[in-house]
């Protein structure tokens, strides 16, 4: 089991939370207020834990948004 140091913890940490930040610029929310960033994201995650279809039709449209970009 490699260990990482706590450097490299908050450098990995700080990367994912800048490649989320990424995901919000790039679904063109950037300019909207926090709270409903965090409203929609509480809302979609209910959606997803009742409904497999949901999910499916989700990760359909956020894959060819990136399929897109190439």
């Amino acid at each position: 089991m490699v260990r990482m140091t706590a450097s490299e913890a908050r450098k990995k940490d700080t990367r994912e939370k800048i490649e989320l930040g990424g995901l919000i610029v790039k679904a063109g929310l950037r300019h909207e207020k926090r709270a409903l960033l965090l409203g929609l994201l509480i809302d979609g995650c209910d959606r997803l834990k009742a409904d497999e279809t949901e999910r499916q039709r989700l990760l359909d449209l956020g894959a060819k948004t990136f399929g897109d970009d190439a």
